[in-house]
């Protein structure tokens, strides 16, 4: 068995994830570590995504992409994100904009958007947190008021990743339409805007980029709206009120995506530690014929496979249009947390070597931790998933 094998792929999935895993090998594992300590944005990786049609890859045919599942798309992203976190990011935001607009845009908003997405000449970000508020999505703050034939927006959103690089923004703010409920009285606006820092547009400011402990080389920005002016005919879907439910959606896969992001960072802490546990010799043997060593890589290679199995799980349940947040939300627990501890016992494998900056395992280390709180803290995903599991198990 390999690890991380997927079963009944088709020839064309297989052959998508054989080209994907070359460009990994020679394009991104040879400069990772180099850009990522020089916090420096991967261009020439992301124009050769963009030249592989990764951008357009679940986007229908009809406006010009693959036309590919969700699951295409996540065994996608674990194998970048197996070369490097970071660029895995990049199309994750774009991904789930384009999710979005196919789910609940207007047909003029697909029309419009989707063929220039396709290509990657369109970038998306989308928008939820704040300042004060992260997984707590009731409590943003940024408004909307209704002004002529469109709206004026103010506040401040925050952890934008491809805040600046972005071209297209779905940014969720509060619109008062008269509900008794908060999440009624939430919308989305598609925000565009040019590429770059400062004041992009007239009231649109991306104030520059927050510095991390690691998902470097990728930009995380915030975004702040003062008197913003916008047309109606941005709102997604064309109707104020949906927004919560249409950035739900997005989350939904989105933490399909973080957990392919997980498989990946933790399937390449498992190669590195189990190549190094080959080459390194201790009291006249290689320290994997230790048992404490052996047992060590036995764990990480099992939490690489049950991670794996539980993300493909998830990501075909959403293809079939079954509902899908229990799976995600367990997929996204499970991978994040196993990841985490993959790539600790391979930094343990490695030993000093494994805390200076001439090995790869330091940067997996920093990067690591970010999958523990994106897309929705462990914590909320143990809410969701045991919510879930009372509503399939209720007391008889």
């Amino acid at each position: 068995m390999s690890l991380c094998a997927t079963e009944g792929l088709t020839e064309i999935q297989q052959d998508i994830l054989k080209t994907v895993r070359a460009f990994v090998d020679e394009k991104i594992i040879p400069v990772a570590t180099e850009l990522e300590h020089a916090d420096e944005y991967p261009t020439e990786i992301v124009e050769g995504m963009r030249e592989l049609g990764l951008f357009g890859l679940t986007i229908p045919e009809e406006y010009g992409g693959l036309g590919e599942s969700l699951l295409t798309y996540a065994l996608v992203v674990e194998e970048i994100a197996r070369g490097w976190m970071s660029v895995s990011g990049i199309v994750n935001t774009h991904f789930i904009v384009a999710y979005m607009l196919m789910r609940h845009g207007t047909e003029a908003q697909k029309e419009y958007y989707l063929p220039r997405m396709a290509t990657g000449e369109i970038r998306g970000a989308f928008s939820m947190s704040e300042p004060g508020c992260g997984s707590d999505v009731s409590a943003i703050r940024t408004k909307a008021t209704p002004r002529g034939d469109g709206y004026v927006i103010n506040g401040q959103k925050m952890w934008l990743t491809n805040g600046a690089s972005s071209t297209l923004v779905a940014a969720l703010v509060k619109t008062e339409t008269g509900d008794d409920s908060v999440y009624r009285n939430m919308t989305t606006f598609l925000v565009e805007k040019p590429a770059g820092f400062g004041e992009v547009r007239p009231g649109l400011t991306v104030p520059g980029k927050i510095e991390k402990m690691g998902y470097k080389g990728v930009d995380t920005t915030e975004l702040v709206f003062d008197d913003f002016e916008i047309g109606a005919d941005q709102v997604l879907g064309g109707e104020p009120g949906r927004g919560f439910y249409q950035m739900m959606d997005g989350v939904e896969v989105g933490r399909v995506n973080v957990a392919a992001r997980g498989c990946g960072v933790a399937w390449r802490a498992f190669e590195l530690g189990v190549r190094y546990a080959q080459q390194r010799e201790t009291f006249g043997k290689r320290i994997a014929d230790h048992q404490a060593v052996l047992f060590r890589i036995a764990e990480m290679g099992s939490k690489v496979e049950a991670a794996h199995q539980m993300m493909v799980r998830a990501a075909r349940t959403k293809d079939s249009g079954l509902r899908n947040d229990l799976e995600a939300g367990m997929a996204k627990y499970l991978a994040s947390e196993y990841c985490a501890q993959v790539v600790e016992d391979s930094f343990r494998i490695h030993g000093g070597y494994g805390y200076s900056k001439e090995y790869e395992i330091e940067r997996l280390y920093r990067e690591a931790p970010m999958l523990l709180i994106g897309e929705g803290t462990a914590d909320i995903q143990r809410m969701i998933i045991g919510r879930r599991l009372l509503e399939e198990h209720p007391l008889r």
